[in-house]
């Protein structure tokens, strides 16, 4: 047995009963040589122990291996690793940041879905006839009670077409309806994960397709172009609904465009006016934004990805380009009415799948 105060140093070759070792005693330094017996029974062995009474306990002869050296990072090395994560951060942001957008466009058209099942159940509701855009101003405003109506919270004074589907869900678009002509949605569902400011009831994140689906607004005692009756669809799949609104803003080119004002009435602001979603090709004649003497038109705001987020009638969503629905736009960017080449169409908002004019207001 090899006593705890000598050291074995350098090399040994093991052999099947014996190894030649060197031995180093801790104190005096003396050094030598001998056959140790052992059981080792491996071809070749490297191994170094230090002294007991500097790396371990005296007593029990313990003994500890040393440290080994650690190497540092360069300078340069040091520069080019963070060369290379920022290179990759670079190439990652891109990416990652289409998939929040995908995300958010996503979680929109989930949510106008489920809003849009309300248009069904309102015209079971209502002897087939759909819900109008917003219904017409009646004699004495709010001081007439026949101006108000059931938005599942309380009464609300005119509600716009998607306070009045919501109830139907169980989505109340207000905590507490107010007799005002404007105010913000509550309810999260109304919100569009890409624009969640856009929450004023007046210039909201969605519009309606009200000029073929339920134009209440009322010029010399008529009724524009309400009621209409579900039953006069004859394409539920191919008619829109509603959709993503820029609203009057639309009109201007996208470099004219203003930002976003809650309780805004300037058109080139976005999403002013945006409860109404005018259909892709319009008369000289016809009603456009709010209605408005020199309203500009309005039509849908392809926020997520270059696209719009759209329901139909049926109840199905779908995630387009203007251009798939009908829009067109000039050089500037700016929505056009008509042109003479490549001209907008309503095939896919008459109800019909024909590309019809609107119905004009009553003169």
């Amino acid at each position: 047995m090899l006593p705890c105060r000598y050291l074995v140093l350098g090399t040994h070759k093991a052999s099947r009963s014996a190894t030649h070792v060197r031995l180093v005693h801790p104190t005096l330094g003396t050094a030598a040589s001998a056959f140790v017996q052992t059981r080792w029974r491996r071809p070749l062995e490297r191994f170094t122990i230090l002294p007991s009474h500097s790396r371990g306990d005296p007593q029990r002869g313990t003994m500890r291996r040393p440290a080994r050296l650690r190497s540092a990072f360069s300078l340069i090395e040091l520069l080019v690793v963070i060369s290379i994560i920022a290179l990759i951060v670079a190439i990652l942001l891109p990416s990652l940041s289409g998939a929040r957008r995908q995300g958010q466009s996503i979680q929109c058209l989930a949510r106008l879905s489920q809003l849009g099942l309300g248009w069904h159940m309102y015209a079971d509701d209502y002897d087939d006839v759909a819900v109008p855009g917003r219904y017409g101003n009646l004699a004495g405003g709010a001081s007439n009670p026949a101006n108000f109506y059931d938005v599942g919270s309380g009464l609300k004074f005119r509600p716009r077409w998607i306070a009045l589907m919501g109830k139907y869900v169980g989505a109340f678009a207000f905590d507490n309806p107010l007799p005002a002509d404007r105010q913000d949605y509550d309810h999260k569902v109304y919100q569009c994960p890409s624009v969640p400011d856009w929450m004023d009831e007046r210039n909201h994140a969605y519009g309606y397709n009200h000029q073929f689906l339920g134009n209440a607004r009322i010029t010399n005692n008529q009724y524009h172009n309400f009621p209409v009756n579900r039953s006069k669809i004859t394409s539920f799949a191919s008619t829109v609904m509603a959709a993503d609104t820029l609203g009057t803003a639309a009109g201007f080119a996208p470099e004219n465009r203003k930002p976003y004002h809650n309780n805004g009435t300037d058109f080139a602001e976005l999403a002013n006016h945006g409860w109404t979603l005018d259909p892709p090709r319009l008369q000289p004649e016809s009603e456009h934004g709010s209605g408005d003497p020199g309203s500009p038109r309005t039509a849908v705001d392809p926020r997520h990805l270059n696209k719009s987020n759209v329901i139909f009638c049926d109840g199905h969503g779908e995630t387009v380009t203007p251009r798939r629905l009908g829009y067109r736009t000039d050089a500037t960017g700016a929505f056009v009415d008509d042109a003479a080449d490549d001209r907008p169409h309503n095939r896919e908002f008459s109800g019909t799948g024909r590309d019809t004019d609107p119905p004009l207001p009553p003169t």
